[in-house]
């Protein structure tokens, strides 16, 4: 799937993952184009009086509304007791037959206050993602006042409209919300109250037996992935393998259709879980910054997939999407943020990073000094001079970080044949790589943080779209000239380093992704401490 801030201006010029849609992950929700048009808002000269909820001194039809909204909050991922959904209902129900001015007053106020809760949580969201340490904010103070917009759209008799749905128009929003409610009427299913039998063997593969398949079979059915009235048996083979094969592609596994420990994991998962985990992305698509220009590129690191993506007549088009290897969740992960690309170098040089040097460089040259040649390093003293010789002294520089090691252009070179650089204080960047064999697999955490991209010559002519003089015959020649060159872009690109673990895309199917990094869980707990009624 993010990142990815939510209420932005289009006027602005929309702030953009596509999660995603990254997420498309985000971008697919409506065949490859999906409006984020704004509802337009009201035209008022001077602020104006809140509404009383109430006529006659009983409960209007806005109040009413409002009641029901608060009351759905869970079909947005949001929670009612935030609201005190129930306790308002009650109350504004005994004074359906009359009460005193006092008593009034004080409900009319806590229904506002509810609503303007409510309206602040669906547009901007609960939490700051910078609590998350993601390099990126919610909108400014002042950008969203939830308050006067409840005024504005109750005078413009909008209530119901405002109430159903984030102002802007969010990429995959809509589209995983009516997921994620089809998947709260699966709660009560009952092929998740069986429970699957243990498997005879570490596997099943196709054509073998298992007394758990008619379980498996009616959990697939329920979800989609196998067809209504295919018969079912204990024997695995035909259309329950090629069932379980779209079980997995949804699930980011590797699609052999053999029903393995982690396929077997992700079929126990039951609907509520997955409830939970929609409801989380929901959150996190209302801060994520997905449309921050009207070009953009986004990774969305559980998912392992890149977008491009244009800002056309109001409208998303991806112009591109590729498979991307992100840092190891065990110990160098790709951190989630958002800057601009300014500029890519073709035929890079690698300067290896000083804790990259120390723990695997350095070891290496002293097992095997031949190393240092056929990898073409070199090592560049404190004053800018190359040193082709590897000595003593030379590897002890670099350990104290007083000298660098670098990798020259060329065939070996580990970042490939081009770099594209968005500067961060974190030293990570989208390149190229020689070793392309990791690209097939469906989980790719092996990088050191930075981003290998499976199709670079792709993703330059993305970036150089404004730049003609940059023909595709150009930068292929950029890219095989072994001489080091940067180029800097016209315009800025957003770059924006995403985290989604549900997306909804290929025609509006759901997929689900690892928590490789345990966002998920860092955002549920962040979540719970910040509102402990969830």
């Amino acid at each position: 799937m993010t990142t990815f801030t939510v209420s932005i201006r289009f006027s602005c010029l929309v702030t953009l993952w596509v999660f995603t849609m990254v997420f498309s992950g985000f971008a697919h929700a409506q065949a490859g184009r999906v409006s984020i048009g704004t509802v337009p808002p009201v035209q008022l000269e001077a602020p104006i009086e809140m509404p009383s909820w109430f006529s006659n001194g009983t409960p209007g039809n806005d109040a009413w509304i409002a009641l029901g909204a608060l009351e759905q909050a869970a079909s947005h991922g949001l929670n009612p007791a935030d609201y005190q959904a129930e306790a308002l209902a009650t109350a504004f129900q005994t004074v359906r037959n009359g009460a005193g001015a006092e008593q009034l007053s004080r409900l009319d106020e806590r229904l506002t206050t509810a609503v303007v809760r409510y309206l602040s949580d669906l547009n901007v969201g609960r939490l700051d993602p910078q609590e998350l340490q993601h390099r990126f904010q919610k909108p400014v103070s002042g950008a969203f006042d939830a308050r006067s917009y409840l005024a504005e759209v109750r005078q413009a008799d909008r209530l119901d409209e405002a109430l159903q749905k984030p102002r802007e128009n969010i990429p995959m929003y809509e589209a995983l919300r009516s997921m994620m409610n089809e998947y709260r009427a699966m709660g009560d299913h009952p092929a998740w109250l069986a429970t699957l039998p243990p498997l005879q063997s570490r596997s099943l593969k196709p054509g073998a037996e298992w007394s758990g398949l008619p379980i498996v079979a009616a959990r697939l059915g329920a979800m989609g992935d196998l067809p209504r009235g295919i018969p079912t048996s204990t024997l695995y083979d035909g259309a329950l393998v090629e069932a379980v094969r779209r079980f997995q592609e949804r699930h980011g596994l590797e699609t052999d259709g053999v029903l393995g420990r982690a396929t077997l994991v992700e079929l126990n998962v039951t609907p509520a879980q997955r409830v939970k985990q929609m409801a989380l992305t929901l959150e996190r698509l209302r801060w994520t910054p997905l449309l921050r220009g009207p070009r953009m590129i986004v990774v969305n690191i559980p998912e392992f997939m890149l977008r491009a993506y244009e800002v056309v007549d109001g409208k998303v088009e991806i112009e591109l999407e590729m498979r991307v290897v992100v840092g190891r969740a065990l110990d160098t992960r790709t951190p989630i943020f958002l800057e601009d690309m300014r500029s890519i170098e073709f035929s890079p040089y690698w300067n290896v990073p000083l804790s990259i040097a120390r723990g695997e460089t350095l070891p290496r040259l002293r097992r095997d000094p031949g190393y240092f040649s056929r990898e073409g390093f070199e090592i560049v003293t404190r004053d800018g001079r190359v040193v082709n010789e590897l000595t003593d002294d030379a590897i002890a520089a670099v350990q104290r970080g007083e000298w660098r090691i670098r990798q020259r252009p060329g065939p070996r070179n580990s970042l490939g044949d081009i770099k594209f650089i968005f500067p961060n204080d974190q030293n990570i960047y989208l390149h190229h790589t020689p070793s392309t064999g990791l690209f097939p697999r469906a989980r790719r955490d092996f990088s050191h943080g930075c981003i290998r991209v499976e199709m670079p010559l792709e993703l330059a002519r993305f970036a150089l779209k404004l730049q003609p003089e940059w023909t595709p015959k150009r930068i292929e020649d950029a890219m095989s000239a072994g001489r080091s060159r940067t180029v800097a872009l016209r315009e800025p690109i957003p770059v924006l380093l995403a985290y989604s673990t549900v997306v909804i895309k290929n025609s509006g199917k759901v997929y689900f992704f690892p928590d490789i990094y345990q966002q998920d869980g860092k955002l549920e707990q962040a979540l719970r401490t910040l509102r402990p009624s969830n």
